[in-house]
């Protein structure tokens, strides 16, 4: 090698080194947020190519079912402006890493086991990891057991029952309600809004109406300690999900998925409302990023953009619940 060649290579080096430290100390000096509802998933989980989703317009207007071709996701044709998404797994990961690193989250993820496991290796203080959680198949309680207890999950959720057409407090569920309890291990169950059409194209059993978040009230009494958030906060039930907030203080709540996909006047409308009956102490961010990282960048601009919360109020939704619910020490992990 010549001599320029040797400093050009020595330079080379020291500037990765500068610009290494640099990013480090970038990401430190970031405030810390807890998404507390992500997923590791493959490109190809709704489609291939993977479709574009659209994000927060101003009016929710679909495609008309055609009965002859069904109903999907590529059928939405009133997006403004669609979000894209990457079309391989690897550049899914890089581009979901880029969102954690640059916001600096800790993040608990579910989806597809390998890809979790994948992922955790990859950035072990970045995810946590989920379990997602189907009824039919479900491994035994036991089962669940030693998986939990061999660290292959510290959160049972996305629970995705709802799909199923299964409502939480059905007997079937009783079990792994039990062993949750038991065991500590916080549940996150999906209750609320699904993909526009759901039951047409995706999710047959699909309904609506388990979107009801006093569904969970009798699990609540017969688990008085059972850590458990619901998803989505019950959106669009917000009369339903204060009252079962105001009955059962040991609830939790994410805001996922409403922070970007619904449109924002709304999404502001019903988190103020969940804020002025006084369960700001309550609230979780997430993101329920799926196969568009883009999703994070929307969705933590959602809660940044409410005037109506103040700093404090938003350093709560973004970190200081979640550690709180999750009992979460970044020093530790």
């Amino acid at each position: 090698m010549s001599r320029l060649g040797k400093l050009t290579l020595e330079m080379a080096v020291v500037f990765c080194l500068v610009s290494t430290t640099a990013m480090a100390q970038q990401t430190k000096d970031v405030p810390s947020i807890i998404d507390v509802h992500l997923h590791a998933l493959h490109a190809n989980s709704f489609g291939s190519p993977t479709p574009p989703v659209c994000t927060g317009d101003k009016d929710l207007a679909f495609a008309p079912i055609d009965p002859k071709n069904g109903y999907s996701l590529l059928s939405m044709e009133a997006c403004s402006a669609p979000m894209q998404a990457p079309q391989s797994d690897e550049q899914l990961q890089r581009d979901t890493f880029d969102r954690l690193d640059k916001y600096n989250i800790a993040a608990v993820t579910s989806g597809s086991p390998e890809l979790v496991s994948k992922w955790r290796e990859l950035s072990p203080k970045r995810i946590i990891p989920g379990l997602a959680f189907n009824l039919e198949g479900a491994p035994s309680a036991e089962t669940l057991r030693q998986l939990y207890k061999s660290g292959k999950f510290a959160v049972l959720g996305e629970a995705l029952t709802q799909y199923e057409g299964i409502s939480p407090d059905d007997p079937a569920w009783e079990p792994y309600f039990a062993l949750c309890e038991e065991l500590d291990i916080p549940v996150g169950i999906h209750t609320g809004l699904g993909p526009p059409g759901a039951s047409y194209f995706s999710s047959p059993k699909y309904r609506a109406r388990i979107s009801n978040p006093l569904l969970l009230e009798d699990v609540l009494v017969r688990h008085p300690k059972l850590r458990l958030y619901v998803m989505h906060a019950g959106w669009p039930m917000s009369d339903q999900m204060v009252a079962l907030l105001y009955a059962h203080p040991q609830v939790y709540v994410d805001v996922a998925v409403i922070d970007w996909a619904i449109p924002r006047k709304e999404f502001h409308q019903y988190l103020r409302r969940l804020v002025e009956a006084g369960f700001g102490k309550r609230i979780m961010f997430g993101s329920d990023q799926m196969v568009w990282p883009g999703a994070i960048d929307i969705a933590i601009e959602g809660i940044r953009s409410a005037d109506f919360l103040s700093e404090e109020q938003k350093r709560d939704i973004f970190y200081n619940n979640a550690a709180r619910f999750l009992r979460w020490n970044a020093s530790k992990q």
